[in-house]
């Protein structure tokens, strides 16, 4: 009897490790398809079969780090570097989740540790540039940012970081992938976040003038529309309100306002570029942030806009024309501005100096402008 039971238990045991491993390889096959949430169910199905392998740990850890939810993944990757301290992928992982949690410290500690066993990966360079950005060691940025393109990593992403920490010629615009996934990871706490701990006030703010007008609109653009902050201000302005923002899910968030008539995901230029339609009221609120050359959006509203359109803005100050900052925002100029408005047919009515946003309590100097067309 004892020996049947050893046999069966041996038998069961191979039986759940064939599952778990069937598990594992769907996990990793939905993962690489960017289908996360069918690749943590299978990691997941596979840890219940075979508890506490790293493997398995590792690769659910990075889902949750990549769904979202940086405490779930740390606890994860911490059981791993319990079992091996020396896993490369699991330190690379546990100290991008430090890093998205604001642990900037404990994340260098365990990126230096994974670069010193020899895992040269470009993305652990990057990563560790960014924690390097974020404690104001900028020099230390640009040189982990110059490691990883020199092992091939991302080109355009890599310069746009090197450019915010050094006084390299700056990119025109932000990449539309970083720009994307930002704001996609952003999207269900934007609101509170942006309005309750930055003072966010923007739209209401470019809208007020307009409001007091008593000027009534046919067709609005909200360009970056976001989660639909401007939203209540247009629909209140517009006959017809369209929003246009480059992340799928800070759509989905103006699309539950039920404010807008169109919503479109779009790069803005692009968007523009492809456009015929007219607007006669365009508002751009904390947009330009990610775009830093504005001579192709001003020039191809003054094309769309008809006379006496509204296009109203804001941007943060610069002395220079442009310049791309630490943050990893652009920052304009009111020279620089009043020239584009004047090259594109536009005529500055009103032009505020005011915060965008506060900063660790700090007001961020900017401009509210507003422009009509000629």
């Amino acid at each position: 009897m004892g020996s049947y039971d050893r046999r069966s238990t041996a038998y069961t045991m191979d039986t759940h490790f064939e599952q778990a491993r069937r598990f594992f390889l769907d996990g990793v096959a939905h993962y690489q398809a960017g289908r996360l949430a069918q690749a943590e169910q299978q990691f997941a199905a596979a840890d219940s079969l075979v508890p506490g392998r790293p493997s398995v740990l590792t690769n659910l850890g990075a889902v949750r780090l990549k769904l979202g939810r940086p405490e779930e993944a740390l606890a994860l990757l911490q059981q791993v570097l319990a079992q091996e301290p020396d896993n490369g992928e699991a330190l690379g992982h546990c100290a991008a989740a430090h890093a998205e949690l604001g642990h900037a410290r404990e994340a260098l500690a365990l990126f230096d540790r994974a670069l010193a066993i020899g895992d040269q990966q470009p993305a652990l360079w990057t990563l560790r540039g960014s924690v390097l950005r974020e404690l104001g060691q900028a020099d230390a940025a640009a040189e982990s940012f110059r490691q990883a393109l020199q092992r091939g990593g991302d080109a355009e992403l890599n310069r746009y970081y090197l450019a915010g920490v050094t006084a390299g010629e700056a990119p025109a615009s932000a990449p539309r992938g970083y720009v994307e996934a930002l704001f996609d990871g952003y999207a269900a706490q934007f609101d509170s976040h942006l309005v309750r701990a930055l003072n966010y006030q923007a739209p209401r703010l470019l809208a007020a003038p307009l409001a007091a007008s008593g000027r009534r609109y046919a067709h609005a653009l909200d360009l970056g529309c976001g989660t639909g902050l401007a939203g209540p201000e247009l629909r209140a302005l517009a006959e017809r309100v369209t929003g246009v923002d480059l992340s799928a899910n800070m759509l989905a968030q103006a699309r539950a306002r039920g404010l807008y008539d169109t919503l479109l995901q779009a790069d803005a230029l692009e968007f523009l570029a492809g456009c015929d339609t007219p607007f006669d009221l365009v508002l751009a609120a904390d947009v330009f942030i990610y775009v830093g050359a504005l001579d192709a959006v001003f020039r191809e509203l003054g094309r769309l806009m008809p006379a006496r359109g509204s296009f109203c803005f804001t941007v943060e100050e610069a002395d220079q024309d442009m310049v791309l900052r630490p943050s990893l925002r652009y920052a304009h100029s009111e020279g620089h501005l009043r020239r584009l408005a004047a090259g594109s047919g536009f005529d500055v009515t009103l032009l505020v100096r005011s915060p965008v946003r506060e900063e660790q309590r700090q007001p961020i100097a900017g401009l509210f402008v507003w422009l009509e067309k000629r």
